[in-house]
């Protein structure tokens, strides 16, 4: 279901194609105060409504890594905008299947070895688990919803991108009438395409919940704190 990565080293080099995180923090914002929460919560503590990102942040971070982001990234997408996410939280993520899959790509340089790059979603999928833990949804239950419908769902968000973003690049052989005609109705497809998306998260869970609730009724779910 995974792939095992070991780009959590610290000295892991960033590919050619990926741009380390904290080269897009703003000044003031240093490493050492993105690190101070890699703490999980204490036990019985109730994790925080607010401690998600929004999603203009999860689309900027999708633009700014479209070529995947490493594992140490990953976490640094939280960390540095005060989001509680830790290294060893991100691992237990994998160990749990609800992540995608790595991909290795080879350092520059002769013997510099490869680096696991997950996927740009991947942040977004961390948020959801997040708030779909936030609203009371064990591992087992998240792991279900995630098996049976989130890729296929992620991947229509994914295909409406690519199209829109594609047919707006090839616009620029139109007149220019043509190519403002066709921005207009290109953003207004998005914002179509994000109602569409949302009708079907929502979907998906109305037809999760009762798989979730025979998880409960059998003591099959655990809890999920450990993974915020």
């Amino acid at each position: 279901m995974f792939t095992r990565d070991r780009s959590f080293e610290p000295d892991a080099l960033p590919t050619t194609n990926v741009v380390p995180f904290r080269a897009h923090r703003r000044l003031g914002q240093t490493p050492g105060a993105a690190r101070r929460d890699d703490e999980a919560p204490g036990a019985g503590a109730a994790p925080s409504r607010t401690a998600l990102l929004t999603e203009e942040q999860l689309r900027a971070i999708e633009t700014a890594f479209a070529e995947g982001l490493t594992a140490v990234q990953v976490v640094d997408a939280f960390t540095s905008r005060n989001i509680k996410f830790s290294e060893a939280s991100f691992r237990k993520y994998v160990q749990q299947g609800l992540l995608p899959r790595s991909r290795r790509v080879g350092r520059k340089g002769k013997h510099k070895g490869s680096l696991g790059v997950y996927p740009a979603k991947t942040v977004r999928r961390i948020n959801l688990v997040r708030r779909l833990m936030q609203d009371g949804y064990t591992i087992e239950e998240i792991q279900g919803q995630f098996l049976l419908y989130t890729d296929l769902v992620e991947g229509v968000a994914e295909n409406i991108g690519e199209l829109c973003a594609r047919l707006e690049r090839d616009s620029a052989r139109l007149e220019p009438q043509a190519r403002r005609e066709l921005g207009k109705d290109l953003t207004e497809v998005r914002k179509e395409g994000d109602r569409l998306v949302e009708k079907l998260d929502e979907l998906t869970r109305r037809v999760a919940t009762p798989r979730t609730d025979t998880l409960r009724l059998t003591g099959a779910a655990g809890g999920a704190e450990d993974l915020l």
